[in-house]
């Protein structure tokens, strides 16, 4: 069940549109002044915002701004519910970071319409992130794979090289000595790969393959930059 904020400080309106959503099938959560609604949409997480304009103590679009900044809240669609209709009103709502904006009165179709197309895009937009996201961790997994695999057989060589000489009757130390250096070789690149992975903000992903994603790590950054 999709859960619908409704913030605003006439507690008819708040009936209102309650009455009109829960008989939708919405659940409805309710606050009456700005302060309120910002503590239940960090809180709660809802699906969807209805947010009036006109509030004493912080403004709607103070409220939106506010919920648009902060990380938690930032995706939650939010549709403005006022009685003005200027074209700057509406643009300063939608410059606020607003999906919608619903003006006063409004009818129960035009409501339930506007309420629906925002839920849709919220949804598309949350299956598009969790899409990225899973891009994003298979293309980390075969850039590790990539990167690593030849420190890691310089080691399996070395472990190898290293058994062999312990095998035999006089021990070569400078034989032994050289294993050992190339173990460290491998040992520096592989923590160095993942110092890179580790330092990655902003994921760049590139072809592998046709069918592979790769992540950009950092000297691929830069040898691109210098071209």
């Amino acid at each position: 069940m999709k859960r619908i904020l409704v913030i605003d400080d006439l507690p008819e309106n708040v009936f209102m549109l309650q009455d009109r959503l829960e008989h939708e099938g919405y659940e409805v959560l309710t606050a009456y002044d700005g302060s309120t609604g910002i503590e239940k949409a960090v809180l709660e997480l809802p699906d969807l915002i209805l947010l009036d304009v006109m509030m004493p103590d912080i403004t709607g679009i103070e409220v939106c701004k506010t919920l648009v900044a902060n990380p938690k809240t930032k995706n939650i669609p939010i549709i403005l519910v006022t009685a003005k209709s200027g074209a700057e009103d509406t643009k300063e709502g939608l410059e606020a970071g607003a999906f919608d904006y619903i003006k006063k009165p409004f009818n129960r179709i035009e409501l339930l319409a506007r309420v629906n197309s925002a839920l849709k895009l919220s949804d598309a937009q949350k299956s598009l992130l969790e899409s990225e996201k899973r891009d994003t961790f298979f293309a980390t997994v075969v850039t590790a794979n990539h990167k690593i695999k030849q420190p890691l057989t310089l080691l399996s060589l070395s472990s190898s090289a290293i058994k062999r000489e312990l095998s035999r009757d006089e021990l070569s130390k400078e034989a032994i000595l050289k294993r050992v250096n190339y173990i460290e070789i491998a040992v520096k690149e592989i923590t160095a790969v993942l110092d890179q992975l580790n330092a990655i903000k902003d994921p760049v992903i590139s072809n592998y393959t046709k069918d592979i994603k790769m992540i950009k790590v950092d000297d691929e950054r830069q040898d691109e930059e210098t071209k």
